[in-house]
């Protein structure tokens, strides 16, 4: 089994066609058909239903993709070892985060980590939804992950990076002229902004404003997190976010107002439990450096 084999199997299972896989890796389709044969051949099984224009994992392709990305990690994290031998620099680190957890704090701990190695890209990518971060983590798609919830399992680690405090961002009316308490119980009987269903910040209002007796009223709902303060700011209704997030809403005319009782939610950074990449670990040890916590990563029983 070649890597480049292992790589065209996983971009056909991304993009279920064998056309947009060769567009996206800038190879013949034919050649990429031929490697799939031959890979199909050496497992004894076909990966793949052909389904005219577009292609569906059989089976054993659906059991083939997590054993596909950990090799093409294992062989990103031998050639990173190789490189940082041999004193060279480069490669690429990639990290999973919700909108609101990539602005803060991952923004200022991949600053921090550029400019100790400038020579790593890094790539952040959204996941599917709040409770996917995990997943993505564990299953090698992406080597490091940001999420507001600890995840259980002996194939996670992670470690508290801090704890957000979240404040209620409110368009600027006579009801709330400028910064100051309100009660949770208030913010229920709003009118919300919030993004969909799945999302983070739509978990964080849900858990936070269920339980005070009534369903949240969802005003506006948007899959474009870049849209909710906008639409605050207009008028549209309130929401909930990091605070500084809110501060930045309030510098642009909206109201940020600490909760009472208090809003906090903690940050964890996860990765999957074995070798880590070169790229990856100094990540981890930028972080700890960044928060001042103690070096303290916890392996928990997995839940499947």
């Amino acid at each position: 089994m070649e890597r480049r084999q292992v790589e065209y199997f996983l971009a056909v299972a991304a993009h279920r066609s064998f056309t947009s896989a060769a567009h996206t890796l800038r190879v013949a389709q034919p050649s990429l058909s031929h490697a799939i044969r031959l890979l199909e051949r050496e497992l004894g099984t076909p990966l793949f239903h052909r389904l005219g224009r577009g292609v569906m994992l059989t089976s054993a392709g659906e059991a083939f993709v997590e054993p596909a990305r950990q090799v093409m990690r294992d062989l990103e994290t031998a050639r990173s070892v190789v490189r940082t031998i041999a004193g060279l620099a480069g490669g690429t680190l990639d990290i999973v985060a919700p909108t609101t957890l990539a602005v803060d704090p991952l923004a200022d701990l991949a600053g921090a980590f550029r400019r100790r190695h400038p020579a790593i890209d890094i790539v952040i990518v959204e996941p599917p939804n709040a409770a996917a971060v995990a997943d993505v983590v564990r299953t090698g798609e992406c080597e490091l992950g940001l999420a507001d919830v600890r995840t259980h399992g002996k194939a996670v680690e992670t470690l508290e990076l801090c704890r957000q405090e979240i404040l209620a961002v409110v368009p600027r009316s006579d009801c709330f002229p400028q910064a100051g308490p309100v009660a949770l119980g208030e913010v229920a009987r709003m009118d919300l902004v919030a993004t969909a269903r799945g999302t983070a910040t739509r978990a964080l209002m849900d858990q936070a404003l269920g339980g005070e007796g009534r369903s949240p009223r969802i005003a506006v709902e948007t899959v474009h997190q870049a849209a909710v303060v906008p639409l605050v700011l207009a008028g549209a209704g309130a929401t909930l976010l990091p605070r500084s997030l809110a501060e930045e809403a309030a510098r642009r005319g909206a109201v940020a107002l600490v909760t009472r009782p208090r809003l906090v939610r903690p940050v964890w950074l996860m990765w999957r439990r074995g070798p880590l990449s070169p790229a990856a670990q100094s990540f981890i040890d930028v972080a700890r450096e960044v928060f001042a916590r103690p070096v303290s990563a916890s392996p928990e029983n997995d839940k499947q």
